[in-house]
Formats: C-alpha cells, structure tokens, sequence
C-alpha cells in the first residue's frame, strides 16, 4: 500500500515535525507500524484502524511511554494519506484535533 504524508505549505510533512517530537523507542514503534502498513495495508500488525466519520479514519497506535493517533484518508484502495497525528490524551479524540484533521481532508479531497 502506498502511504503519503499531508504537508504544509512550506513543503515539509506535519508527520516529520511530529516525529521529531517523540523519544527514540516511540519513533521507532511508530516506524515500524508505517512500514507494516505499507507492506500489508489495512492487515497490519500493532495498530487498530478506525472510522471517525465518512471519508476520515483513524490509525491508533501504542508506543512504550503512550498512545498516538493519526487521522487519514484512503484516495485509492492501495493508497492511505495521513493528515495529522496526535498524542492520545484521554478517551476521545479531542474536538480540535479532528478539526484540524476535517480541515486537511477537505482540502486534499478538493485537489483530488
């Protein structure tokens, strides 16, 4: 499966700068579930995929010091397009978070 990354303007990826955020031992979890993600798609191992609402879906992702969230969207079959990540916090997707995601999904929808 191909996996993308939504950008900023500038160019450069939200899930890089995300990254860069993490320990070393989450990065590397988090990685790890892209790359299974990749070669198995939506069977991967050590994530959970999940409907939010229409077209925008969730991968929930535990690392060693907590939960990750990323939002995404299928363009294709075999093309997943993650539009923002998070660190989970408490039991629901806080509201702006799943704003700032609509947000980037209606604008990938719109060039698509």
């Amino acid at each position: 499966m191909k996996v993308t990354f939504e950008a900023a303007a500038s160019g450069r990826s939200y899930f890089e700068k995300f990254l860069q955020g993490l320990s070393t031992p989450d990065r590397a979890v988090v990685l790890s579930v892209f790359k299974d993600i990749q070669v198995h798609g939506l069977g991967a191992k050590g994530c959970e995929f999940r409907q939010i609402e229409g077209k925008l879906w969730e991968i929930k992702v535990r690392a060693p010091t907590g939960g990750y969230r990323f939002f995404y969207v299928l363009l294709a079959a075999d093309h997943l397009h993650v539009l923002h990540s998070y660190r989970k916090q408490g039991q629901k997707a806080p509201p702006r978070e799943i704003e700032v995601a609509r947000k980037r999904l209606k604008e990938v929808l719109d060039e698509n």
